[in-house]
């Protein structure tokens, strides 16, 4: 299969699990030379969620994630399956993480996460008009919630904080909308 400049000779599964398969991928470079992949590919699409109160402020949720051994604070986010609408599963992701629900929903942009080693794909929401409820994080999840201003998001950006890079996209993207307007 030619994608690109470079071709795929084989693909086998190196590792798979119940959220994501790794593809070892025999491949010719684009210099023509033979070589390897390795292709993380999730189950699920990404979606995230910037959530902004009526007084402007932006909601966010903390939560330990194991894989740097850091609490980190972002907006929330998470998988879509195939079965389900990116807005569906939006929807979803900020109810159970969060509670809360919006009147309005607008798409902000598409976007791809590590694209040197993953397919991933995935599009970022905006909701407004938010109504509180009962949270239903998933059993991995030991999630908090709390409102920040975009100038104290920001700060704690710059101080390197906050770190998760769907959040600091959806905020730039923010910012750069805020701005224009």
């Amino acid at each position: 299969m030619a994608v690109g400049p470079w071709r795929r000779r084989s693909r086998r599964t190196a590792y798979e699990n119940a959220w994501l398969e790794v593809f070892h991928d025999e491949v010719d470079r684009p210099d023509g030379g033979p070589g390897i992949y390795g292709v993380v590919h999730f189950r699920t699409r990404a979606v995230g969620v910037l959530a902004v109160g009526d007084d402007g402020r932006i909601l966010l949720v903390g939560q330990h994630r194991y894989t740097l051994d850091l609490y980190s604070w972002e907006i929330p986010e998470g998988g879509v399956d195939e079965a389900e609408t990116m807005e569906a599963g939006a929807r979803r992701e900020l109810r159970e993480e969060t509670g809360f629900e919006a009147d309005a929903w607008r798409p902000l942009f598409g976007f791809t996460t590590s694209n040197s080693v993953t397919d991933e794909r995935g599009e970022m929401f905006m909701a407004t008009g938010l109504r509180p409820g009962d949270a239903s994080p998933d059993a991995t999840e030991d999630i908090e919630v709390r409102w920040a201003t975009l100038d104290e998001i920001r700060a704690e950006i710059a101080r390197g904080e906050i770190h998760d890079l769907m959040t600091i996209a959806a905020i730039q993207h923010y910012g750069l909308e805020l701005a224009s307007a």
